[in-house]
């Protein structure tokens, strides 16, 4: 693609980059087969070519956006779909993000939409303020129907029955490994995960520890930035990644890491980012030094290898590929090697390249889109009849969940379970499931 910017345009690092992308894509198309948006909608700037071009045409011209570019940049989901597809190799990626914090930056939106981004960023990254916002919208969601905004109705429809209490596990400290010790690695405990769901942790770290690992909560891991990076809001997103790589490099340094674990993948693909969030920055070495340490959990354990695997009961389980797994951080069979291993059977859904809707923030934002995805996700799902949905994301887990009578747990979780955890709470009802 042909680019018109000036030598001043350029002095900005993330103009630069953003032409760099632009000039890769070839406007083949291929990348409109595989988007969620343009399936749903079926307008061309509802995929990730269309919406190139606008924003090709908003940074060349430096010119304030307009709502039509803002409408279409803020369905786009961030699934990556697109760059799985695309043939030419187009960052998508870091080119939607430029667009978002130029958005945020110069785009005044309408006060109720302003007022909305504000609570999100203020609330959802710290769980103390999550956990209490959960239970007042849990006393709230009987009045549900008579609220007149679509997207306040769908932050009340995805509370979940159950609110935890916070794991004493997810405060600084280390667990020793059960077995001679093999690795020593940092667990990024997440924000919103550990309001919504403390048994992933808790799984992982028994997990590990049963694999040879001594794995550290190190003092001051704080959000990974994802949820205010989505949002354009730079910033914050710098400020909360910073924190983190300061943590995370302190054990470096001192008795040193093997690998930076991460189970929630939104926030995977964020933290293995980190390198070029903060290419021009003070912290840039060390933010390339976290980023390379960075694994899903999957691959972590597919690299010890799964021991002792035989603990849980043979069950069906649908394998759902979170986008930010696949797509963001190109990891498609280790979850399903592990949980074969474990003696599952292992069946995918039809179109499991497919986004089930949640995106971080989206089913909030856009919250008719992300049902229709939903409800395309839970069909495909149900077609297949599992015993139980595994999903390698939080906030898959509780879009699907939302959905659906079958049981939906983290990979994690059943891997657990396999060797010798308990079995995951989701499942623990259901009286034929015992351990072989």
């Amino acid at each position: 693609m042909q680019t018109n910017f000036s030598d001043v345009q350029l002095e900005d690092p993330a103009t630069r980059r953003s032409k760099e992308i632009l000039r890769s894509c070839v406007h083949c198309g291929f990348c409109t087969a595989t988007c969620p948006t343009y399936k749903v909608l079926g307008d061309e700037l509802d995929s990730p070519r269309g919406r190139i071009y606008l924003i090709k045409d908003m940074l060349e011209n430096s010119r304030i956006p307009d709502e039509k570019t803002v409408l279409h940049i803020d369905r786009c989901l961030s699934c990556l779909s697109c760059m799985t597809t695309c043939p030419s190799g187009v960052h998508y990626m870091h080119l939607l993000d430029h667009a978002r914090e130029y958005i945020e930056q110069y785009y005044k939106r309408r006060w109720d939409e302003r007022a909305l981004r504000w609570l999100l960023a203020r609330i959802l990254p710290y769980p103390g303020r999550f956990r209490l916002a959960l239970w007042g919208a849990k006393l709230a969601r009987p009045f549900r129907p008579l609220l007149p905004d679509a997207r306040l109705r769908a932050m009340l429809a995805m509370v979940p029955t159950r609110i935890p209490s916070a794991s004493p596990n997810d405060r600084p400290q280390n667990f020793p490994a059960t077995k001679t010790r093999q690795r020593r690695v940092a667990l990024l405990i997440g924000c919103v995960q550990r309001a919504l769901n403390t048994d992933i942790n808790d799984a992982t770290i028994r997990l590990l520890q049963r694999h040879g690992c001594e794995v550290v909560i190190p003092k001051g891991m704080v959000c990974c930035g994802a949820l205010t990076h989505h949002m354009g809001k730079t910033a914050e997103s710098l400020a909360f990644a910073a924190a983190n790589i300061e943590a995370l490099v302190a054990e470096l340094n001192g008795d040193g890491l093997d690998a930076v674990v991460i189970n929630t993948s939104g926030c995977g693909t964020t933290v293995k980012d980190y390198g070029h969030m903060f290419r021009n920055h003070p912290l840039a070495g060390d933010a390339a030094r976290v980023a390379a340490l960075a694994k899903d959990i999957s691959e972590v354990v597919a690299d010890i290898g799964l021991r002792d695997a035989d603990h849980a009961a043979p069950l069906r389980v649908a394998y759902h590929a979170a986008c930010s797994l696949q797509h963001g951080q190109q990891i498609r069979s280790a979850p399903k090697d592990l949980l074969k291993a474990a003696r599952f059977t292992v069946v995918e859904p039809q179109d499991s390249h497919i986004c089930c809707g949640s995106a971080g923030t989206y089913n909030l934002m856009q919250p008719k889109i992300s049902d229709e995805l939903k409800q395309r996700k839970i069909t495909t799902l149900e077609a297949i009849k599992p015993d139980v949905v595994s999903a390698g994301n939080i906030g898959c887990m509780m879009q699907i969940g939302s959905g659906t009578r079958i049981p939906v747990v983290h990979t994690v979780e059943l891997l657990d379970w396999a060797t010798g955890g308990p079995i995951p709470k989701a499942l623990a009802k259901v009286s034929t499931l015992t351990a072989a």
